[in-house]
């Protein structure tokens, strides 16, 4: 199991990857806002886990296993950002979800899901929620 701050450092990975752009330690480091040197040891352990392939000063690339994760890491973190939209949320919705998605069991994920996917395919009892959080604020 990987720490929050390497489910960052993945998620990142996955992001630029799916733009089709060449991987780079330099683009992680601004993407998150972290020195080169922190992402040279997360790249190590990434490596040492068989989620990428690692090799200083050259382009970063994803192992099976860490695209299938990496996957999964940002679609996590799209559902939550819409479940906190749909439940009408006043936060900041992308520091409130990077904040959840790490402490969430499967479990409960598993539950947002369904309440996502159910709010979608029943839109009016959608609306009759959000007129109900009206009348009570």
């Amino acid at each position: 199991m990987l720490s929050p701050s390497l489910e960052d450092y993945l998620e990142e990975i996955y992001r630029i990857s799916l733009s089709g752009e060449t991987i780079r330690a330099t683009d992680i480091a601004a993407c998150l806002n972290v020195s080169l040197p922190s992402v040279t040891k997360a790249m190590q352990k990434l490596d040492e886990s068989n989620y990428i392939n690692y090799r200083r000063y050259r382009e970063i690339i994803l192992t099976d296993r860490g695209k299938k994760l990496g996957h999964f890491l940002v679609e996590r973190n799209r559902i939550i950002r819409e479940f906190l939209k749909l439940i009408g949320s006043e936060c900041d919705v992308a520091a409130e979800a990077e904040a959840m998605e790490h402490y969430l069991s499967l479990p409960t994920l598993s539950a947002i899901i369904n309440f996502v996917k159910f709010s979608h395919e029943h839109p009016a009892w959608l609306d009759q929620y959000k007129n109900f959080c009206q009348k009570n604020f």
